[in-house]
């Protein structure tokens, strides 16, 4: 396996209907919007608007009340779907497990799984952390990396699966601008690299526009727009300007590295 020169292609993903409802209270209020095989998309929202709970059906923990997902056309509560698409979730935390080395959380699929000899999974993984700039931290603890390193390092784990699909739990949370800047770059060297399709759900507007292909703004369990970086700038929802505010223009960052 080489992750970096990969030749599998992202799928596409397809949202219909999505409903669900908690405690008497309607949380998803009929989402509906498409991913393309290849496409960043962004899932942008202020806190309390539903994110995390379509972020839940998303990698198949919530079964929606109505409506449906779909990985390439088929229903991602099949059991088909995971030996048949390789899907891989970044947490928001990173998920690292504090008792294993860096090498050993990345390589932890393989191993656990035995999908490769001990010398195989030590070369990807070397290889994954390199391209995630973390090269030589095999044998450092989880402690041991800043917030951005920890996050960079649960990419590194997503890759080593070759993904054809990642979803991103608020990538950017609780990190400096500057290592923030640093993951966006990431996302967009994986894109341009092993071609996945990356759905990223955040609050995060710097990130978003700045490796996007397209927005979804969601409220309150609906979604106000879709469209690509400047269409949803221009957009003249009163909920969406509210959100990002009047007078706010990112800077998109380049999609070259």
């Amino acid at each position: 396996m080489n992750a970096s020169t990969s030749n599998q292609s992202g799928v596409s993903v397809q949202v219909s209907g999505l409903r669900k409802t908690f405690g008497g209270q309607e949380v998803l209020k009929g989402i509906d919007f498409e991913v393309q095989p290849g496409e960043i998309f962004v899932i942008m929202g202020p806190s309390g608007s539903g994110k995390s709970v379509l972020l839940k059906h998303l990698i198949g923990l919530e079964p929606p009340d109505a409506g449906e997902i779909l990985i390439n056309g088929e229903s991602i509560q099949s059991p088909e779907i995971a030996s048949k698409y390789r899907l891989a979730l970044v947490f928001q935390s990173g998920a690292l497990l504090s008792s294993l080395t860096v090498g050993e959380n990345v390589g932890l699929y393989l191993s656990e799984h035995r999908l490769k000899p001990p010398a195989e999974i030590a070369r990807i993984v070397a290889e994954v952390l390199e391209d995630v700039g973390l090269k030589g931290t095999e044998d450092k603890m989880p402690n041991e990396l800043s917030g951005g390193m920890r996050k960079r390092a649960a990419i590194a784990r997503a890759l080593v699966i070759e993904p054809q699909l990642i979803l991103y739990d608020e990538p950017t949370s609780e990190l400096d601008p500057l290592s923030s800047v640093v993951i966006g770059e990431e996302i967009l060297h994986l894109q341009k690299r092993i071609h996945v399709t990356s759905l990223v759900v955040s609050h995060d507007r710097d990130l978003a526009f700045g490796v996007a292909d397209r927005i979804a703004v969601i409220h309150e369990g609906r979604i106000l727009t879709i469209g690509t970086p400047d269409e949803v700038k221009r957009h003249n929802d009163p909920l969406v300007r509210k959100f990002l505010h009047a007078d706010f223009k990112p800077e998109p960052q380049s999609k070259s590295l």
